[in-house]
């Protein structure tokens, strides 16, 4: 019985501050344009979005970097080339 004293001012609380916040959604305007999403998404834009492609250099990325095929073709000991590369 008790417990009721501490639980019915918490339940209080949080009604309280639930309905502080949809009171501010309101005046916000948050439920002015419901279908304003659904519609947009259906027409297209004026404008072409850029078109960004897996070939697309980012800066700070290993792009910059050559392949690995085309690195030298020696290997670190010995200064022959790696078996598994052709020679240019």
């Amino acid at each position: 019985m008790n417990d009721f004293f501490y639980l019915i001012p918490i339940s209080v609380l949080l009604g309280a501050a639930g309905l502080a916040i949809f009171l501010w959604t309101l005046q916000d305007g948050q439920y002015e344009d419901l279908d304003g999403a659904a519609q947009r998404i259906l027409y297209e834009e004026d404008t072409p979005r850029p078109v960004v492609t897996s070939h697309s250099v980012k800066v700070g990325s290993s792009a910059l970097l050559p392949p690995a095929e085309t690195a030298p073709a020696t290997a670190a000991s010995g200064g022959r080339p790696h078996p598994g590369r052709l020679r240019t």
